[in-house]
């Protein structure tokens, strides 16, 4: 007598069909593409207001000359009048101070040579930031 094969019973199957997932995602896919094109951006309308009533305050340029003395200069924004005068290293946080305490707003902006070393602009720097001076900056010349 010949044996048959025995059947297997077939037990649940463990994997899922994820073919259908893809289609859905590649039917979606073309469909934003489709899309996006179509829709517009929306604009923003920004308010407006008249021309600002104060007038911008000049900078107190503090001045690294080559040889790293130190020259403190102010501009009036009404006549351009320009005062310059050399200050020592002690006594520049205190005139700055001074300065500000009459226009809060003013910023400070350090104006060195392009021979001075680094270190010397970071030294007013931390000089003037220690002191509590507030808005200090570099200022800088563009290029031609």
């Amino acid at each position: 007598m010949a044996s048959l094969p025995l059947r297997r019973r077939r037990g649940p199957m463990h994997e899922i069909n994820v073919v259908p997932y893809i289609d859905v995602m590649l039917v979606l896919l073309v469909i934003f593409m489709v899309t996006a094109p179509l829709i517009t951006p929306g604009l923003v309308e920004l308010p407006s207001i008249s021309k600002a009533p104060v007038v911008p305050a000049a900078p107190i340029e503090v001045v690294i000359k080559r040889d790293q003395t130190l020259l403190l200069r102010t501009r009036d924004v009404k006549t351009g009048a320009q005062a310059e005068q050399a200050i020592a290293r002690e006594e520049l946080a205190r005139l700055v101070r001074e300065r500000q305490a009459a226009a809060p707003n003013t910023p400070v902006v350090i104006a060195a040579d392009k021979d001075v070393r680094y270190e010397a602009v970071l030294n007013v720097m931390d000089e003037l930031q220690r002191n509590a001076v507030r808005r200090v900056g570099l200022l800088v010349q563009p290029a031609k």
